[in-house]
Formats: C-alpha cells, sequence, structure tokens
C-alpha cells in the first residue's frame, strides 16, 4: 500500500500560504511537480502514492486526470498572484505518467504555461517505463515542449527484475533510449537500483554497462530499500528473500561510481551522475537547494519558502476537492529557521558541490574537523570554506550531515 502521508497543521480550504511564504517568491527557482498516481501493476517494492487500476474505486479515472490537474494550476496560480515567477521546471512524476496520452500531459504542460509562463529554457521532465511509451508516443511529447525523459530500467538482468515485479524485458530500456534520442530528446535518464536480493556484482556490472551502451546522459542509482506495507517487505519477513546488506550496498555504490567515471559521466549528487552540465536534472537540483515547487496531484508535496504541504492522497478525494472548488491540500508545516538550517545541511551536502562552512552551527565545527581528518571531506574545497564529501564520505553521507547539524 501506498506510504502514509505526515502530520501537520490544517491546511486552509483557499490553499492560501502564510506572508511569510510568499514573501521572496520570485528571488527563489521555481518548479512545478505533477504527481500521476497511475500503474499498470505494482511493483513489490513501491510503496508510492500509485493505483492500479482494480485499486482506484468509483470516482476516479485517467481519462478525466488531465482536467483534474489543470484545475490545481489554475488554483496554485490564484495562490500565488501576481509575484508568481515563471517556471524553470516542471517534473511528470508516479506512477507512471505516460499512461496517459501524450496529449493530456502536453496540456497539462501548457496549462502551467499559460498561466505562469516558461523560463527561456525551461526543463519539461516525463518519468516512463519503457514499455509504456512508442516512438509515435515520444515525439508527440518532444513536438510539445518535453525536453528530458527518464526511464526505469532497474536492472539489465531479468531474474532481478522478477524479483522486483518489474514487466518490461531487460532489452526494452535500451530501446526506448534510442526512440527518445530519435524523437529529438537530447536529455534522456536511466534509473537503476542495486542490492536487489540475488543481485550478483556481475548482475550490476552487466546493468551499468547495458545502459551506458544506451546512451544516455544521464544515470540515477539507488540502493533497493524495503519499505513497510510492500510486498517486497512480506516476502522478507516470510523469509523467502534475505534482506538487502548495506556493505554489499556499499560495493555496489564503488562499482557504480568506477564504471561510470570511466564513462565520462560525474557524479553531481550522491545517486546522480551526468554526463555533461547539461545534462543534470535541474527539477532535482531545485529540491536539493531548497527552491520552490507548487506539487499538483493527490499526495503530491509542494515547497514555497519554508511552507511545505502535501495533498490527499486518493484520486477521488483529490478530484472532489477541486470540484468542490476548495484546495486539494490536506495538511501543512512551516518550518522554523532551525529547521531550515538543518534541511540545508542535509540536503546540500548530497550535491558535488557541497555545502558552505558558515552554514554548519558554530557547535558542530568541531564534528566538522573531524571528517576532515577522517577523509570524509575533501581538504582542497575545505580551505576554500566549503564541505564536500570525499567518495567514502559519500557512502557515509546520512551520518555525515547528522554530526554537521550539532
Amino acid at each position: 500500500m501506498p506510504s502514509v502521508l505526515p502530520d501537520g497543521d490544517p491546511a486552509p480550504p483557499t490553499g492560501e500560504l502564510p506572508a511569510s511564504a510568499l514573501d521572496g517568491l520570485g528571488s527563489r527557482p521555481f518548479g512545478f511537480y505533477v504527481h500521476v498516481p497511475f500503474c499498470a501493476t505494482r511493483c513489490g517494492y513501491c510503496d508510492f502514492n500509485t493505483y492500479t487500476a482494480a485499486e482506484l474505486g468509483p470516482g476516479a479515472s485517467p481519462a478525466g486526470y488531465a482536467d483534474t490537474v489543470i484545475q490545481e494550476v489554475r488554483l496554485a496560480r490564484r495562490v500565488l498572484g501576481d509575484a508568481a515567477p515563471r517556471v524553470e521546471t516542471v517534473f511528470f512524476g508516479g506512477g507512471t505518467p505516460t499512461l496517459l496520452p501524450a496529449a493530456d500531459l502536453v496540456r497539462i504542460l501548457r496549462a502551467i504555461a499559460g498561466e505562469f509562463g516558461l523560463a527561456p529554457g525551461a526543463e519539461v521532465t516525463t518519468e516512463a517505463n519503457p514499455e509504456s511509451v512508442s516512438p509515435a508516443y515520444l515525439e508527440e511529447l518532444r513536438a510539445g515542449g518535453f525536453t528530458r525523459v527518464s526511464f526505469g530500467m532497474q536492472s539489465a538482468r531479468e531474474h532481478v527484475l522478477r524479483v522486483l515485479d518489474r514487466r518490461h524485458t531487460p532489452g526494452r530500456a535500451v530501446q526506448a533510449v534510442r526512440e527518445a534520442h530519435a524523437a529529438g530528446f537530447a536529455h534522456v535518464n536511466l534509473d537503476l537500483i542495486y542490492n536487489t536480493p540475488g543481485e550478483s556484482d556481475d548482475d550490476w556490472r552487466a546493468t551499468l554497462e547495458t545502459a551506458l551502451a544506451a546512451g544516455p546522459d544521464h544515470v540515477s542509482a539507488y540502493s533497493l530499500i524495503v519499505e513497510d506495507g510492500t510486498r517486497l517487505a512480506a516476502r522478507v519477513r516470510r523469509g523467502e528473500l534475505p534482506m538487502p546488506d548495506e556493505d554489499v550496498a556499499a560495493d555496489r555504490y564503488l562499482i557504480a561510481e568506477e564504471l561510470l567515471s570511466a564513462a565520462g559521466f560525474r557524479w553531481y549528487e550522491i545517486s546522480n551522475w551526468a554526463r555533461t552540465e547539461a545534462g543534470r536534472c535541474r527539477h532535482n537540483l531545485l529540491y536539493w537547494t531548497s527552491g520552490d515547487w507548487w506539487g499538483a496531484g493527490p499526495g503530491a508535496h509542494g515547497h514555497v519558502g519554508g511552507t511545505r504541504w502535501w495533498n490527499v492522497k486518493h484520486p477521488a478525494r483529490y478530484a472532489a476537492r477541486l470540484a468542490a472548488g476548495k484546495s486539494p491540500a490536506q495538511a501543512r508545516e512551516v518550518l522554523t529557521p532551525e529547521e531550515r538550517a538543518t534541511e540545508r545541511i542535509m540536503l546540500e551536502l548530497r550535491l558535488a558541490t557541497g555545502l558552505p562552512l558558515d552554514a554548519i552551527p558554530p557547535g558542530a565545527r568541531p564534528a566538522c574537523a573531524r571528517a576532515l581528518a577522517d577523509g570524509l571531506l575533501e581538504v582542497e574545497p575545505f580551505k576554500a570554506g566549503r564541505a564536500v564529501l570525499t567518495l567514502r564520505g559519500r557512502l557515509l553521507a546520512d551520518s555525515v550531515a547528522r554530526d554537521l547539524v550539532g
């Protein structure tokens, strides 16, 4: 089942944000996240807010989804008012956004552009399962203004895909990348997962080599997490599969760094590598640098100026709220200055550009010095006033960040 939303303060039915959130609006990068909660099947490891046709129930349908999201786009324009900046990045995630007709995704994008305007050179990404697109579909997206596509490849080994409950064949992701290039997409990402039960080092190397041979300019690689409530968690609990090992995950990460670096990719965030600076995902960089974004769709999270909110989860409730002229936001939280400072450390330390040392609280300076002495932070950037993780530091990033919070 999808994960549970956090607690928070009640969100106003108008969707209005506090004055503190709107202060400085436009001085920070602004993006749009559009959640499409539909999947053909549920992968065994997934706890995202997604629904198969059998799980939807009455009151929700992919057929009318684009019109519902467009209602929220218009609500966002009313809430943000005349100070609303042009949109620099748009990201369609899910779920499987490409289960909707390409024309629906383009209509939502055009609504965002019509209400806010797109900044010159705006990045527009959609996630896609390799089997959910065709050459004609990709061409329609590209003609409609999409600039980037991210395919969920996960693995090149069929037995690993079976454990993950992925339905595509290993070769389909490679073919989809080529179709995206043929449609005119210069920027294509492949999402990979490592440390799946039953995967060997050779399996992981084969996955990386196959991904690189497909010719993407961006690769994301994530260690498998066993989330409570998923089918994978139940199989681990019953002893059918072993729990993924953290030491094995570290070894797999080192393999990824070795092969990707040798192929000309450079890490810019712990789990993300790009061949060029232009190939980096600007939308995700917006998240990691505490920018502003509006999250549209059931269960979507938004953030503007230190206020974070999240929508009701079920598509039927989401549609009903908007049909009644109300915000779909379920709850929100206004972060304190201390909480924002902590989040900045936790997020920016993940980046290859690192974190300014003056963002680290005085009480954590001794921990910062220890991290440097232990080889977890790079020496030269430290001399220049920045905390940048070494390769070993990346393996221990969460622990380092906790120490630097103080």
